[in-house]
């Protein structure tokens, strides 16, 4: 098969899938507003029920709701009617995912699922299935054609179950009033976390140059040249007065044949930017950027307290 048969296989199943995308946006309704408002209401957590592909989308939506504020859980179908029902209490409404509505599992559950949880919310592809009538609340995930060549396989239709999932999150969180510090609380970990989380502190350089505004050039030299990052601070009494860098001592080279009477305060750049300890990693390389500057000082009540590099914070995954 030729390369470009393929990309146009390709193009012609994700035309599909955001032609139902776009069906779904166009018929939200009142039943998907009951829908968000049921689960945010709650007093206890979302049940989410699913079998076979559903039960994988299931466990994204699941997933996103727990990391975005709405407690949930869930419970396949097919360990439901063995045991797992338990799970489910009187406080709980239910999400019951399935794309015909019909499934014998699904059906033998529905009963149970309306005694034994607050609401019900049927997802479904087909409303006059079994779970279409008689959920409390209908969520309408119909689907013209699945973007499977031979309409067989889950495709389009598991699309919207994700894309209908991620709106309820989405809705929740606006209910919610969830926020990135929020959100930070349940990502500690990984890139993610550390651009929520980490403080500029982590990220200090074990290297700390400075001199006193009297310097001379000598003493300027050997600081910048004792760290990697190619700048020194100056200070008048730990108070931090300026900077110097490389490129500020190349420049003085350039300018004056005698440099024996210069003095670090002649040459450093004034006022240069800062930034406390105890700011965010990612405040850091915002004025980094923002600044098309490599390094920023760190200050610890207003004191020097060191120096964080921007290649630093890029290795570290700080954006």
């Amino acid at each position: 098969m030729e390369n470009q048969a393929i990309i146009q296989y390709a193009k012609e199943a994700l035309e599909i899938e955001i032609n139902e995308l776009k069906n779904l946006k166009n018929r939200l309704e009142d039943n998907f507003t009951s829908a968000v408002k049921t689960i945010h209401s709650a007093k206890g957590k979302l049940i989410v029920v699913g079998i076979g592909k559903s039960a994988h989308v299931g466990n994204k939506i699941v997933a996103t709701l727990n990391s975005t504020g709405t407690p949930s859980q869930f419970l396949h179908a097919a360990e439901a009617i063995h045991g797992d029902l338990g799970v489910i209490q009187k406080q709980d409404v239910v999400l019951c995912i399935s794309n015909s509505g019909n499934s014998p599992e699904i059906v033998s559950l529905i009963p149970y699922l309306q005694n034994y949880a607050s609401a019900l919310i049927g997802m479904t592809g087909n409303l006059n299935s079994k779970l279409g009538t008689a959920s409390d609340i209908v969520l309408n995930t119909f689907v013209e054609k699945e973007a499977c060549p031979n309409a067989l396989a889950p495709t389009s239709s598991t699309t919207v179950q994700i894309a209908l999932g991620d709106a309820l999150a989405v809705g929740l969180m606006k209910m919610n009033h969830f926020e990135d510090k929020d959100f930070a609380k349940f990502h500690p970990g990984g890139s993610l976390g550390k651009n929520l989380t980490a403080k500029v502190e982590q990220f200090l350089s074990t290297q700390k140059p400075f001199v006193e505004k009297n310097a001379p050039i000598k003493e300027v030299i050997i600081s910048i040249s004792s760290s990697a990052h190619g700048i020194t601070v100056i200070t008048d009494n730990e108070e931090i007065i300026g900077v110097i860098t490389d490129g500020d001592l190349r420049r003085m080279l350039m300018k004056n044949d005698d440099i024996s009477n210069i003095k670090a305060e002649d040459i450093m750049s004034k006022n240069p930017k800062t930034i406390d300890k105890n700011e965010l990693a990612k405040t850091a390389m915002g004025i980094l950027k923002e600044n098309n500057i490599g390094q920023l000082i760190v200050t610890s009540n207003g004191k020097y307290n060191g120096i964080i590099d921007i290649h630093r914070l890029l290795d570290e995954g700080i954006n």
